[in-house]
């Protein structure tokens, strides 16, 4: 890897969709971890389509699973500081 990419090789991981080919037969998968830390408030959160909520944890590579509110509690159990999930 170059100096200037931040990413970190882990095998097994499951990356976010950051894939690219290292020969014909064989590939290589890393994790980069996103530059800014989500900010969203605790109201943000709770009105946030699953949609949204799918691309936010994948970016972060953080499962996605459960139905909708079993995401919004993960993602703000991830994402919020104590203080702000009250």
């Amino acid at each position: 890897m170059s100096g200037n990419n931040p990413a970190i090789v882990m095998p097994g991981l499951s990356p976010n969709c950051n894939q690219h080919q290292v020969g014909k037969t064989e590939s290589c998968c890393y994790f980069q971890m996103p530059l800014h830390y989500p900010r969203y408030k605790k109201s943000d959160y709770e009105i946030m389509p699953e949609w949204k909520l799918d691309c936010l944890l994948k970016e972060y590579g953080l499962p996605v699973i459960g139905d909708v509110n079993q995401k919004r509690n993960f993602a703000m159990g991830a994402f919020l500081w104590t203080s702000q999930n009250e």
